[in-house]
């Protein structure tokens, strides 16, 4: 009787040790593998964001490179318009508050802050269906060879069938003509909904302008297909009547009142 209780307890002891053992490993592997995700995830954005601004060609592959030649990221309080930190020089010419405000952007967490009730509020008319909005946002001037801003990415996030979609649309220096509509992270249905990322429903949107002469987003998604000429309108994706809907209340969100309308308005004389 006694041998076998002793059985029993060394079969527990050693279970126990091998979990433990599993524990560890699964922790210690994920510690180490934080700062690699971390670089991977960001690697990803800025390659949407240099798409969103016609420079993965430039790019190569150099994707770091090229985002650190040309793009200035910069942090804004979405109500009001205006700019908390904005990154003038990367590299040896970068001061101090270059780094941090560089470092703040990269690091800055849309969905984080969305579910923090101390950085996000709820819109007041969500049209988009993102429940909450950050305070913050991280927009992105992009330079060309001569240091003037030719162009202006801003991230957007909005419901698609099955959840948010989010991605970026790069402006050009007007700030109401398109350069891209890039989406980065979605879980659309293949073939329908997941057509946000075909290169052809992407390529009908350079040119397309946001806004319309009185100063209100006209742009709009057309089921059956936008007539030829028709500066605002855009294709709806075949078959994916949801997503199509989705991809033009987050539009019409994003470039509103409660989206990037208070910066765009104070910036329409030019970026720099």
């Amino acid at each position: 009787m006694s041998s076998s209780k002793e059985t029993f307890g060394k079969t527990i002891g050693f279970v126990v040790l091998v979990c433990l053992v599993c524990a560890l490993f699964v922790s210690f592997s994920a510690v180490q593998l934080k700062p690699l995700q971390a670089a991977n995830k960001l690697l990803d954005q800025q390659t949407k964001i240099l798409e969103a601004a016609n420079l993965l060609t430039v790019a190569g592959e150099d994707i770091v490179g090229t985002y650190n030649q040309y793009v200035r990221p910069a942090i804004i309080d979405l109500s009001s318009g205006e700019i908390s930190c904005q990154v003038k020089s990367v590299g040896e010419e970068a001061t101090q508050a270059d780094k941090t405000c560089l470092a703040k952007a990269n690091f800055f967490d849309e969905r984080r802050n969305s579910r923090d009730a101390t950085k996000s509020a709820k819109p007041k008319n969500d049209i988009a269906g993102i429940n909450r909005r950050s305070h913050d946002a991280v927009v992105y001037l992009v330079e060309d060879n001569v240091g003037q801003v030719n162009t202006l990415v801003l991230p957007i996030v909005g419901s698609g069938l099955w959840d948010l979609m989010y991605g970026y649309v790069g402006l050009e220096a007007d700030l109401n003509t398109v350069k891209n509509v890039i989406y980065s992270d979605h879980k659309e249905t293949p073939g329908l909904g997941a057509e946000v990322v075909n290169p052809r429903w992407k390529g009908l949107w350079p040119g397309k302008k946001i806004y319309n002469e009185q100063g209100d987003v006209a742009v709009k998604i057309v089921k059956g297909g936008a007539k030829s000429g028709d500066i605002y309108g855009v294709d709806a994706l075949s078959g994916a009547t949801l997503t199509s809907v989705g991809v033009e209340k987050t539009l019409s969100f994003w470039f509103g009142d409660e989206g990037y309308l208070p910066f765009i308005t104070k910036n329409r004389g030019g970026l720099n």
